[in-house]
């Protein structure tokens, strides 16, 4: 049954999420080349140690670094070479007491030695003799086989968005390929007599579709699927078959447009005609996407978003995102946003029980960094395609004065 009273952005969020499934999407296993960015199903632990084998930091000797000790300029100490290591290869010799082997930046160190010394502490003597300058402690200059990370060693929990640098790790660890959470698939339905292609020829009354495009870069951003199916007509009928093909195809529904109480609100009727519980909550207290609608059909969510595309924008943020990553699995701490701190550059009054969501641009002056409004309808994209981040003016506030220091989250 549709609920008439507006909740706050704080009471519709956890009204909507609790109704959410931690991790409900299922696994699927990709080839490492094709993870980047994807969402760990599994806790990964590690099936060897890294490097592998005991490796020199710097070009230098392998010694026993207790043949070392007391070497000075003045009273070196002198070691027999015994040979070269080969880069790549395993030593077909090892060390014994009063030896060294020349070994260069990422060569094994072969058995008996435990630290080398560097190249310019060393004087070459002879083809076979070496003197050195300096004393080195045990382990200095090399890294141990399993110290990046031990055989059986937990690497990354489920729930991590996987970035460049853990991809080339789990390389470096001859793992081929991951379980993954699969990529959620998210329809985009557009409504409205007014929208056409955005290829096509406009005349007056009519607006090119915007907001698909809108929504297909920010469901890719987060890692999910766009499933666009087209642009619909104000009919319940058309809404209706369309959505319901939809719910076949996606996990996440989301219908853009016809959400104002009018004559041609009829997404709200289709969202309760799909199942239950249906529309959990019709208005929330924020501006710009006030009239927004949030419901769930047979556990799937579903959501009726505003028409003007930067309400779209601050809707998915505020509301489909988080329950994207809660479907997807993704940990608490992914939810952060980057924020940096500005003054105000004009005085804004707000209305008490709202929050009120405003597009900034940035600016630094006089060693001072400056939030500028872009003040305009949510109707109009360009506010937001000048803007560097948003500023939330928060529900108990009546507005920011002239100067006063705002949290601004980037864009």
């Amino acid at each position: 049954m549709l609920n008439q009273k507006f909740l706050s952005l704080e009471e519709a969020l956890s009204l909507f999420l609790s109704q959410i499934t931690f991790r409900s999407l299922p696994s699927e296993i990709v080839p490492i080349e094709e993870s980047y960015n994807r969402i760990l199903f599994e806790d990964l632990f590690s099936p060897e140690d890294l490097p592998g084998f005991e490796r020199s930091t710097v070009d230098g000797f392998a010694v026993r670094a207790s043949d070392t000790f007391g070497a000075k300029e003045t009273s070196p100490v002198y070691l027999k070479l015994k040979g070269e290591i080969p880069m790549g290869e395993i030593p077909k010799f090892s060390i014994e007491s009063g030896e060294a082997a020349s070994v260069s930046t990422g060569g094994m160190l072969p058995e008996g030695a435990d630290a080398v010394v560097m190249l310019e502490q060393v004087n070459l003597v002879s083809s076979d003799l070496i003197e050195v300058l300096k004393p080195v402690a045990p382990g200095e200059n090399v890294i141990f086989k399993d110290e990046d990370v031990k055989k059986g060693e937990l690497v990354l929990k489920a729930g991590h968005r996987l970035k460049p640098q853990d991809v080339g790790a789990l390389a470096g660890l001859g793992i081929t390929h991951l379980r993954v959470v699969k990529k959620p698939t998210v329809a985009i339905i557009l409504t409205g007599d007014e929208v056409v292609p955005h290829f096509e020829k406009i005349s007056p009354g009519k607006v090119r579709d915007i907001n698909s495009f809108t929504l297909a870069g920010l469901i890719e951003e987060i890692g999910g699927k766009p499933l666009k199916m087209g642009i619909v007509k104000d009919e319940y009928e058309e809404i209706k078959k369309v959505t319901e093909e939809a719910f076949i195809k996606s996990d996440v529904i989301l219908i853009t447009g016809g959400t104002s109480v009018g004559t041609k609100d009829m997404v709200a009727q289709v969202i309760n005609d799909l199942g239950n519980p249906g529309i959990l909550f019709h208005g929330v207290t924020i501006k710009p996407g006030k009239p927004l609608i949030g419901g769930i059909c047979q556990g799937k969510p579903i959501f009726g978003l505003p028409g003007h595309p930067v309400a779209v924008y601050i809707c998915f943020k505020l509301f489909v995102e988080p329950v994207l990553k809660k479907m997807m699995g993704i940990k608490v701490r992914e939810f952060k946003s980057h924020h940096i701190k500005a003054k105000m550059q004009r005085s804004l009054s707000s209305q008490a029980g709202r929050i009120d969501f405003i597009r900034v641009a940035l600016e630094e002056r006089d060693g001072n960094l400056w939030a500028i409004p872009l003040l305009s309808k949510s109707g109009l994209i360009m506010s937001l395609v000048k803007a560097d981040g948003i500023v939330k003016i928060s529900s108990s506030s009546l507005g920011v004065e002239e100067g006063e220091e705002v949290e601004v989250e980037l864009i």
